[in-house]
């Protein structure tokens, strides 16, 4: 009988470390994209600029891997950040961007 409640809290206790683990890479992610010159080209939410495509949907547009080759390798108009972002900021960044599933309006 003790096991059978033991497990359920067990999960339940690593779901939320989980969460909260997201949630503040999320936060962190959210900073980086202001901090790490994204704003000045995009924008999340009507903050921003306006030379880059609006963001604010491109966790439903972008997996995640074509979200990391993006800011790796950057494109025509947009500069590579492979080199500026460490590799937990990059994982902190995709997260945030992951979360941003706008509908387009």
């Amino acid at each position: 009988m003790r096991l059978c409640l033991t497990v359920p809290c067990l999960a339940l206790i690593c779901s939320l470390v989980c969460f909260a683990s997201t949630r503040d890479q999320r936060a962190h992610g959210a900073s980086l994209f202001a901090t790490s010159g994204c704003m000045h080209c995009h924008s999340i939410h009507h903050a921003g600029g306006s030379k880059a495509p609006d963001l604010s949907g491109v966790g439903r547009r972008l997996n995640e891997i074509q979200m990391r080759q993006q800011i790796i390798s950057g494109s025509m108009r947009m500069p590579p950040f492979g080199d500026e972002l460490q590799a937990s900021e990059l994982a902190d960044l995709l997260t945030y961007l992951r979360s941003c599933r706008d509908k387009k309006e």
